[in-house]
């Protein structure tokens, strides 16, 4: 017989260790049409270092807005951020974004969109070395000259994964990455995540609103609440890797996490 899931409350999976994200009673609240419009509410966690945490929940549950505040790119209106015991108060290059919009340079190659943001930090040898790595990382060593018109959406991702890889964040923050993509290039970029988190160790936040993606993905869970604003549970997910979609265990905890929503 299955467990049920094991909800975690207070320290994070990663047992005693120092978190590297902290998340303290985070509020915020937008102005709305001369009314106020509560988003995020309270929410609370730790994620410790190399975790690989989801962010679970419907449209309009403050994910996206949860994980700009982790970014920096807005402030809460009350409560913190921390990485490693520093406060996060505006973008910084601990904590690389990749959107579900590639966001690419149309009329750089897929080589020099990947050295783009590294460029001025690292030498010109060095520069070369480290797009070549993470070229064959991602698999597009013979698309290196190609224009991002040139390639397909799953490519483009790829390409975006490398461009923030290449400037080796402590945090890598997704927002719904492979969310426009097509089932199997879903499921294709899904391994490559957990190939490179496994090869590289970094600590990842990544947003979805499918579950089976959320399973498939994470040592933790982070279940929203739809329209409170509210992290809901906190799972972990002791489903032994690599997973498979079409075992009983998987398809348990889905049907139990499903009642979580």
């Amino acid at each position: 017989m299955t467990e049920p899931l094991k909800l975690i409350r207070g320290l994070s999976a990663a047992g005693q260790k120092r978190p590297t994200l902290t998340a303290r009673k985070l509020n915020k609240i937008f102005q709305v049409d001369g009314g106020y419009s509560t988003v995020l509410d309270e929410v609370d966690f730790d994620i410790g270092p190399g975790e690989l945490v989801c962010i679970l929940g419907p449209s309009g549950c403050g994910k996206t807005t949860l994980l700009k505040l982790l970014a920096g790119f807005m402030r809460p209106s009350s409560g913190r951020v921390q990485i490693e015991g520093r406060t996060v108060d505006r973008p910084g290059p601990d904590r690389c974004v990749v959107f579900q919009e590639d966001a690419l340079f149309p009329w750089l190659t897929v080589a020099e969109n990947i050295a783009f943001g590294a460029r001025g930090r690292l030498s010109k040898d060095q520069l070369e070395q480290s797009v070549y790595r993470y070229l064959e990382m991602v698999g597009l060593s013979a698309f290196k000259d190609y224009l991002p018109e040139e390639i397909s959406g799953g490519m483009k991702q790829r390409v975006a994964l490398a461009r923030v890889l290449i400037l080796d964040p402590q945090v890598l923050l997704m927002d719904e990455p492979f969310g426009a993509l097509d089932a199997q290039t879903r499921e294709e970029m899904q391994n490559l995540l957990l190939t490179l988190w496994g090869e590289l160790s970094h600590t990842i936040v990544f947003v979805t609103h499918d579950l089976g993606e959320a399973i498939t993905l994470a040592d933790r869970i982070l279940v929203m609440g739809g329209h409170s604003g509210r992290i809901k549970s906190d799972i972990s997910v002791g489903l032994p890797r690599p997973r498979k979609k079409e075992s009983h265990a998987f398809h348990h905890f889905y049907r139990e996490l499903r009642k979580r929503l």
